[in-house]
């Protein structure tokens, strides 16, 4: 089996990278890398590397996010079931400010997204359960929640077209 990427950059979020990895499939179901540190490593910047894995379990109707802090790359993808991920270019400098571009992630394309520091990061579950999966790279100490930014799961601003009008929320996300 080869180990290769489709890496591309978004066409709407231009700092955003979109990772294809290659699976092989056979009668008893598949097989993918998610992760090769030489080929997903080089699109971050100079001296910044993965530090830490994190992952998040979640029942149908549930949607995470709108967060994001100002230093961490994430490299997001579902290894479990089916999620609406969306992401949001939240840099007020930015041309495409307020734009946000959504994935189907599920077990027939197993994609992940690379998303910048200062981008929203946001998914809704499809799914009876899915597991969703971060991987974490930074300067210094890790954001933790309390020192992110977040943004209301319908804010007026970004105008997202989620698949679901009441899901299942935090409190966090609820405010």
């Amino acid at each position: 089996m080869a180990i290769n990427f489709k890496i591309s950059k978004s066409t709407i979020l231009g700092d955003v990278w979109i990772i294809k990895p290659s699976i092989a499939e056979d009668n008893r179901g598949n097989i993918w890398t998610s992760f090769l540190k030489d080929e997903i490593e080089k699109i971050l910047p100079d001296d910044l590397y993965f530090k830490h894995d994190k992952f998040s379990k979640s029942k149908k109707s549930v949607l995470r996010g709108i967060h994001g802090d100002d230093k961490s790359w994430k490299l997001v993808t579902c290894v479990h079931g089916a999620i609406h991920q969306v992401v949001i270019d939240c840099r007020k400098e930015s041309d495409t400010y307020t734009k946000y571009e959504t994935f189907e992630i599920n077990g027939d394309n197993q994609i992940s997204i690379l998303i910048p520091p200062r981008f929203g990061n946001a998914y809704f579950v499809r799914s009876k359960n899915t597991v969703y999966h971060y991987k974490l790279a930074y300067d210094g100490d890790y954001i933790d929640a309390d020192e992110q930014f977040s943004y209301k799961w319908n804010e007026p601003l970004f105008n997202i077209n989620w698949p679901i009008d009441e899901p299942i929320l935090s409190i966090r996300d609820e405010k």
